[in-house]
């Protein structure tokens, strides 16, 4: 999704990592059924295709594991209780898990699933094993061929990414999950119901259409700006905004979803809104004030939507979880943005 920005981007972004370690609820987010996957039987064998191998599933899986970002939450969505997850050293408490993570397996009920140690990155084949699980689901995860093809020769189906690390969609991410575990009528009606939440936002806030955005983020010496390919920047795009020629203009090319921008640079942002984060207030508002920060046309006007907080700032990015949970304080942070900038 780790306790500064640089880690929390190395988490999410890791495509090139060292050799893998081989020795040591629908609409509203809420599960609402049991804590076994219990799928359509008649959907397999089925195959899911992905950038890094063909995997067959061949029957209903019923021990899940998760990788990466967002399958944890659509596995749960979906009313499964997976029997292991990635921690998340960057918003999640002492558990490791974030709220509504922590929150949705207590609802669901059951044992809690085991911790696949995830701060370097890389996978333990002998932590996923210990879990025993029938399928591994890392849609939209930085795992290498080495990785899938260790866990693959472990005797456990892997369901990678479709094109690249960490650019699957988060409504694909819900799609390859609900057919990986026989649950496709389900996760059709969770994705109809997370649309018409946006949808429904997007036509409260009608200044939103055609509105410029950026999405930002000032860390220690380097500043961050993400791209379309972004989940974070997709949805605010589904909201009705749009992402202005000046951010794409400055992509470096460095990475699938983010670029570095030098702070020379910053006034080339020509964006009408900005979104950005911090860990602390402080921290925000001494960015905001500061003679980088103003340099960007949409900071010194004051149109800034901020989200502030190690579990908010995890939260921006859009999973069956986390939608519902942000969504309605995010709207209303990037409606007072819009009025500062249209007014």
């Amino acid at each position: 999704m780790i306790r500064t920005h640089t880690r929390l981007l190395l988490a999410l972004a890791a495509t090139g990592v060292a050799a893998l370690s081989l020795a040591g609820c629908a609409g509203t987010g809420t599960p609402t059924s049991t804590a076994s996957a219990g799928g359509d039987a008649a959907a397999f064998p089925v195959t899911i295709a992905s950038a890094l191998g063909d995997t067959v599933i061949e029957s209903a899986p019923e021990r899940i594991a998760t990788w990466g970002w967002g399958a944890t939450d659509a596995v749960l969505a979906l009313g499964v209780a997976p029997v292991a997850i990635p921690s998340d050293d960057y918003s999640g408490g002492d558990d490791r898990m974030p709220p509504w993570i922590s929150d949705a397996i207590e609802e669901l009920g059951g044992d809690a699933p085991v911790i696949l140690d995830s701060s370097a990155a890389e996978i333990s084949v002998e932590e996923l094993l210990a879990a025993d699980p029938d399928v591994l689901l890392a849609p939209y995860s930085g795992i290498t061929q080495d990785e899938y093809d260790a866990v693959t020769a472990a005797g456990i189906p892997v369901v990678a990414y479709p094109d690249a690390p960490w650019t699957t969609p988060w409504r694909d991410v819900i799609s390859i999950t609900g057919e990986s575990l026989g649950l496709v009528d389900e996760a059709d009606a969770l994705l109809d119901e997370l649309d018409q939440t946006v949808a429904e936002a997007a036509a409260a806030h009608p200044e939103f259409a055609g509105t410029s955005i950026a999405y930002i983020d000032d860390d220690v010496d380097t500043f961050y700006m993400y791209l379309p390919a972004d989940s974070r920047v997709e949805i605010l795009e589904d909201l009705g905004f749009a992402t202005p020629e000046s951010v794409t203009a400055l992509d470096a090319g460095e990475g699938t979803f983010y670029t570095t921008v030098s702070y020379e640079n910053l006034d080339k942002i020509d964006a009408d809104v900005i979104l950005t984060q911090a860990e602390e207030q402080a921290t925000l508002d001494e960015f905001l004030g500061s003679d980088r920060g103003q340099l960007i046309p949409a900071v010194k006007k004051g149109a800034v939507a901020d989200v502030v907080g190690a579990e908010n700032a995890s939260a921006v990015s859009p999973t069956a979880l986390t939608l519902p949970w942000l969504l309605p304080t995010l709207v209303d942070k990037l409606a007072a943005a819009t009025a500062v900038a249209q007014g």
